[in-house]
């Protein structure tokens, strides 16, 4: 269950429950999928196209950057900044959960609106994951930072990282990316939420009745279909973020191409249209 549901038995999970919930599932999902990460990490700052007709891409595929990935850096790469994206997920799936739980009890007991329907978990989780993501975009910056570095790298720990970065660039370099964060983190968020609970009320519908015994494969159907149409709305403004999360790392990127510098986020949207167009 995800989400407050007046209407659960006793065995509904309590907030910390929730939380604890949060982070585990984002802690396993992490160390699963942190190789395409880093690959899709050196696929969104690359300038040049993806394509082996551009003979200045570096990358040009999944299979050739996992190669060349590996060649050149070895297979610890593709776990680079592994540290501080746990505790990204930990921390945002924990204050995520959390936070939608308590936003849709509220709902429910302000008695304005049935908090099951799309629109209260659109809402609350576009909220909650709002605070999720104030809370630890500092971090966010440095997992990025840590995939985007070749070799040799620049950062070598974590803690030199955020020394040099707070030394060299300010306080607020740990919020780089928070506009095109925050703009697409709430809809992302919302649609995830709202898109889950309705697709586990279109299975339901959709599958017998001796079928239903299996909820893990529900749950694991839903959130999927759920995630990819998220993500699909709102991958542009993810790109955006990426971009300007490295402004003022342009030295760890030379390796890789073109550097481009952005005054901000509708300076990356136009040169990002202007010269790379909308593919």
């Amino acid at each position: 269950m995800v989400g407050y549901d007046p209407k659960a038995d006793d065995r509904s999970v309590s907030k910390f429950e929730a939380a604890a919930a949060g982070s585990v599932s984002g802690l396993a999902t992490r160390a699963l999928i942190s190789p395409l990460d880093v690959i899709k990490i050196r696929f969104q700052l690359q300038i040049e196209r993806l394509s082996p007709s551009d003979p200045s891409a570096k990358y040009h595929g999944i299979l050739q950057a996992a190669r060349q990935i590996l060649r050149e850096e070895g297979p610890t790469a593709f776990w680079k900044g592994h540290v501080p994206a746990q505790l990204l997920s930990i921390g945002y799936g924990a204050v995520q959960f959390l936070s939608f739980e308590m936003l849709t009890e509220l709902v429910h007991r302000a008695g304005v609106h049935d908090a099951r329907d799309f629109s209260v978990h659109f809402v609350c989780g576009g909220l909650s994951a709002c605070v999720a993501t104030l809370a630890v975009h500092p971090v966010d910056v440095l997992r990025t930072r840590f995939a985007a570095q070749g070799e040799p790298k620049v950062y070598r720990t974590l803690r030199a990282a955020v020394a040099t970065m707070y030394r060299t660039e300010g306080p607020l370099v740990f919020y780089k990316g928070l506009n095109p964060t925050m703009m697409a983190i709430f809809p992302y968020a919302g649609f995830q939420f709202s898109f889950y609970s309705s697709l586990k009320r279109v299975y339901e519908w959709a599958t017998p009745a001796e079928g239903k015994g299996n909820g893990n494969l529900k749950n694991l159907l839903c959130g999927s279909a759920a995630g990819v149409i998220s993500k699909t709305l709102t991958y542009p403004l993810d790109l955006f973020k990426k971009r300007l999360q490295v402004g003022g790392f342009e030295q760890a990127r030379a390796s890789f191409g073109q550097v481009r510098h952005y005054r901000g986020l509708l300076d990356c949207a136009g040169q990002l249209a202007l010269r790379e167009g909308a593919a």
